[in-house]
């Protein structure tokens, strides 16, 4: 049971209570302050109800109102609040800052101040600042064909929605990596601080750098209330708050209460604190130039929810209660005493005080703002692209595999790819980081740690010096939270900088719903005139499905590519290159490309390589080919089609291709690897589809195609729906089938092994008749064999493992 005194101190109402004392506005500059937090209440509000009568020139009416009341009131107050205070600093100090707003659906609390400081109308020149422009302002709030309700990409000074909540933090780290001079103030929202990805990227600051990142001032702002549930962290005591938060590493400045001037005090205090606080830190590490963790300061801001509106409405709670979190008087449309509640709701702000009759913010509140680029709605790093500068990158073809005989050399396509990589890094030490959840070295990317090391300012043991490729100063930043990874290189790309995430396949479903808003993010981006285009998001996917035997079903799961294949293909790519060289040819084109989502999917063990590199860069920029090497129908109408898209379904889709050829050399079989997934589409509905006419001259119309997919082979149907010849595409696929297999028995559980591949061609080859049957009965004996042999040994036969491609390769 709570205490009384615990009861008090997590009381959102009365004078403030703050850790840092002090009173550094004068009364003037109190008496501004707080005019320009009305005149950012009335906004908000404004935005909530006013599609006419903007000033309340006139008495307020039903007229007056939206015909749908959308948005939040809940946070606005706060995030306001702290973002005035830091406007004083900015100007005192000469501060780069940029502001996050991570409350979902606090969007007017951040666009009243980009309206006040003149951003929004330079950018919207519709949107004035007079009585019309505010107008206009107001009705497009959450209204067809305006704006959303958090802060989408149309709002100026944005660069994280906070339409799904958990990843401000994640996304402040990531922006101020490698921004020195940057502070990024990030409101989090005590609703959000609930989520797991929230929770843990608090331990973001064990991987800042004072020497050369920036900070992220975190604002906690609690005001108690979910849309109709208290907040966890808002009902513990004050202790044991404390305790968690310098438990994660920080130093907690608390600033609590609702009475406005000695609030308006204790803030302006504290983050002025803070911001000194940070500066020392920075001056220390950078004329040390050496790198330590500091107990980064942070805000913990507790105010009422929907601070300033009326306490009750009929007798019911509505300031400092969850019914201040969306529209707070949702009935005024039907009832008019809750009408004129608002209308002197709105009056107490005292627009005609803090706007002249024209509807312009006085002269003496504008001088309250910065100017130019130090206005946080208008710092360049929030429209990263205007930053974004092409990565240095070496030469590809440098790295090729060149020591192989294609379709017989068996190698790790990973290697080559990990130098590269190492160069990448080594020649974009600024402007480029990878990113991953604990598994670089495992997969096969170690090289680039002789370029730039695992980023870590936690305690180091003696032991890390044997092989933890540890430094305070690195490139590869790892924690394992892939929602962390995510939420960083995100922060770090939508800045105007560069990277990349490696993630196992199997757990990179765990940001599915992170990689959807990023993916509706740059589409909006892309309506959005003065958006500049960002680098490309990519993430590789490797410890693939199909060598996931070792760890069982848990770790079988190739659905992400689904998940990316439903977002507009505007913005997502998808590359299954089937060997190192083709690997590296795709990682280079997916490098310089901007405004994307790319997944690319190769696994990391050894494989057999099949392209030398000219033929690999042919074959990429087709994105899709006739390999005639592997094929025996030249000058004659195949037989049967052999496609695949992936790694291991190309190898054993050759395999079955050799058995047919040695069991039924008179087979005309075209064999066809894909490696742009996007390719397979009509051409109608995705910038890299095929036309009708290059699917007929390849998949033909009338033969039957067998396609081994890395992935779920229901998505390969989707992709080509209505393509002519279609009923003759029979896919295999992942069927959710597995187990603590080997490779070839996984292989067989979901039939995409070399021998159920050609066992499917002879079934569906009516010019075979049954002429067949012999071989097919073969081919299952030794399937049977193989099984046998691989559940008595624990490993598939050697002529399994390391199967070849046999025959001449021809031009």
């Amino acid at each position: 049971m709570t205490s009384k005194v615990e009861t008090e101190s997590i009381s959102a109402y009365g004078a403030a209570r703050s850790t840092i004392t002090g009173s550094p506005l004068n009364n003037e500059d109190l008496r501004k302050t707080d005019a320009y937090f009305r005149a950012s209440l009335y906004l908000c509000l404004g935005m909530l109800y006013l599609r006419a009568n903007p000033l309340l020139k006139e008495p307020l009416t039903v007229e007056h109102l939206k015909a749908r009341l959308l948005g939040h009131w809940g946070s606005d107050a706060g995030q306001a609040f702290t973002y005035i205070h830091m406007n004083r600093l900015i100007k005192k100090y000469g501060l780069d800052v940029l502001f996050i707003s991570g409350p979902g659906h606090g969007a007017p609390g951040v666009l009243s101040q980009s309206y006040l400081e003149g951003v929004y109308t330079e950018v919207y020149p519709d949107k004035t600042e007079d009585e019309a422009g505010m107008q206009r302002f107001f009705k497009q709030f959450s209204f067809p064909g305006g704006i959303g309700s958090h802060a989408t990409p149309e709002t100026p000074g944005s660069l994280h929605e906070g339409g799904e909540l958990g990843y401000s933090i994640s996304h402040g780290f990531g922006v101020v990596f490698d921004h020195p001079k940057l502070i990024a103030l990030t409101i989090v929202g005590d609703g959000e601080a609930e989520t797991g990805p929230l929770a843990t990227s608090w331990h973001s600051n064990k991987f800042l750098n004072p020497v050369t990142d920036g900070a992220v001032l975190p604002v906690l702002h609690l005001n108690g209330y979910k849309i109709n549930n208290p907040t966890v962290l808002a009902r513990i005591s004050h202790e044991e708050l404390e305790m968690l938060l310098k438990g994660y590493g920080w130093t907690p400045n608390f600033v609590e209460g609702s009475d406005r001037d000695s609030m308006h005090q204790a803030m302006a205090a504290t983050l002025e604190h803070c911001v000194l606080e940070i500066r020392k830190i920075q001056q220390q590490a950078r004329e040390s130039d050496k790198p330590f963790r500091p107990r980064w300061p942070m805000i913990v801001l507790r105010s009422p929810k929907g601070w300033s509106a009326p306490r009750e409405v009929d007798g019911e709670l509505l300031e400092g209660y969850w019914r201040a979190h969306q529209i707070p008087i949702p009935d005024v449309r039907n009832n008019l005493s809750h009408l004129k509640v608002l209308e002197n709701w709105m009056r107490s702000y005292k627009p005609n005080e803090v706007f002249d009759e024209n509807g312009r913010l006085i002269s003496e509140l504008r001088e309250l703002a910065p100017i130019g680029n130090s206005r946080m709605s208008a710092n360049p790093v929030a429209n990263g692209g205007l930053l974004r500068r092409p990565l240095d990158l070496p030469n590809f073809r440098d790295y090729a595999l060149t020591d192989i005989e294609p379709g017989v050399s068996i190698r790790p396509s990973m290697i080559n790819m990990s130098r590269y990589l190492r160069d990448v890094v080594a020649k974009n030490m600024t402007t480029f980081r990878v990113f991953g959840p604990d598994e670089t070295q495992s997969n096969k990317l170690g090289e680039i740690y002789e370029a730039g090391k695992k980023v870590w300012l936690a305690d180091y043991f003696k032991e890390d010096e044997d092989g933890g490729n540890l430094a305070m100063q690195g490139r590869v930043m790892e924690i394992l939270s892939e929602h962390t990874c995510e939420g960083w290189l995100e922060g770090y790309i939508l800045s105007g900088r560069h990277g990349m995430l490696n993630s196992y396949e199997p757990f990179i479903h765990i940001i599915d719903s992170m990689v959807n808003q990023h993916c509706k993010w740059i589409e909006k981006c892309l309506e959005v005139e003065w958006r500049a285009k960002v680098a490309s998001l990519n993430i590789l996917l490797t410890a693939t499905v199909w060598r996931q035997d070792h760890n069982g079903f848990t770790h079988q799961d190739p659905g992400f590519l689904d998940v990316v294949a439903n977002k507009s293909p505007e913005v997502v790519r998808i590359y299954l290159p089937p060997d190192g060289n083709t690997l590296l040819s795709t990682m280079d084109h997916c490098f310089q490309s901007v405004n994307y989502v790319n997944v690319i999917v190769a696994d990391k063990q050894e494989h057999v390589q099949f392209l030398n590199m000219e033929e690999a860069i042919e074959h990429c920029t087709k994105g899709l080919g006739i390999w005639n090497w592997a094929s025996n129908d030249q000058g004659h109408e195949p037989d049967v089609v052999m496609a695949a898209c992936g790694d291991v379904p190309t190898h054993e889709a050759l395999a079955a291709t050799a058995l047919l050829r040695e069991h039924l050399p008179q087979l005309k079989v075209r064999f066809v690897n894909v490696v742009d997934l996007f390719r397979l589409i009509s051409r109608k509905n995705h910038p890299h589809g095929m036309s009708d006419r290059q699917w007929k001259a390849i998949f033909t119309t009338d033969k039957p195609v067998i396609f081994n997919f890395h992935s779920y082979p229901w998505l390969i149907h989707r992709l080509t729906y209505n393509r002519p010849g279609q009923h003759n595409l029979h896919v295999r696929g992942y069927r959710e089938k597995g187990n603590i297999d080997t490779p070839f028995e996984l292989a067989v559980r979901n039939q995409t092994d070399r021998f159920s591949l050609a066992m499917d061609a002879i079934d569906r080859c009516t010019s075979l008749g049954n002429t067949a049957s012999g071989v097919r009965e073969k081919l299952i004996n030794q399937q049977l064999a193989a099984k046998n042999k691989a559940y008595d040994d624990g490993i598939d036969p050697d002529y399994i493992r390391s199967w070849t491609w046999d025959y001449p390769r021809k031009k």
